[in-house]
């Protein structure tokens, strides 16, 4: 039986963390560009904005993530994109991210680090028959 910590379990659970994050990235980039799922504060969001190149970079991102496709230089351009929106959005409302808001901004920034290293579970092209 695998223990919980064997080396393809790591690598599945860490495919399934780059999933659900991709399917998050996407929410929030289809929220902000199109209106779905409806989120008042993005109503008359104009593309050509800071918020309007946000949801492009998170679509775009999420995109490839979900597909697995250039994950890690997905992955920093995504975390360069929380860290902005930590600066820009949050850290001006309190130091603290418990006071500014800013919590979410900073895990997925650093959900980074656990990008998959060699092999890649639950991509294409990784499933040999």
């Amino acid at each position: 039986m695998a223990s919980l910590a064997s080396p393809g379990r790591a690598q599945a659970l860490l495919g399934l963390l780059r999933i659900f994050a991709a399917l998050l990235f996407l929410q929030h980039g289809t929220a902000k560009l199109f209106g779905f799922p409806h989120v008042a504060m993005f109503d008359g969001l104009k593309l050509v904005s800071l918020l309007g190149l946000a949801g492009a970079i998170e679509i775009l991102g999420g995109l490839l993530l979900l597909l697995g496709l250039f994950t890690r230089l997905t992955a920093i351009v995504l975390a360069a994109e929380m860290v902005a929106a930590y600066v820009v959005g949050h850290a001006a409302r309190g130091a603290l991210p418990i006071h500014n808001g800013g919590e979410l901004a900073r895990l997925w920034r650093r959900l980074r680090a656990f990008r998959p290293r060699g092999s890649r579970p639950l991509r294409p092209g990784s499933i040999r028959s």
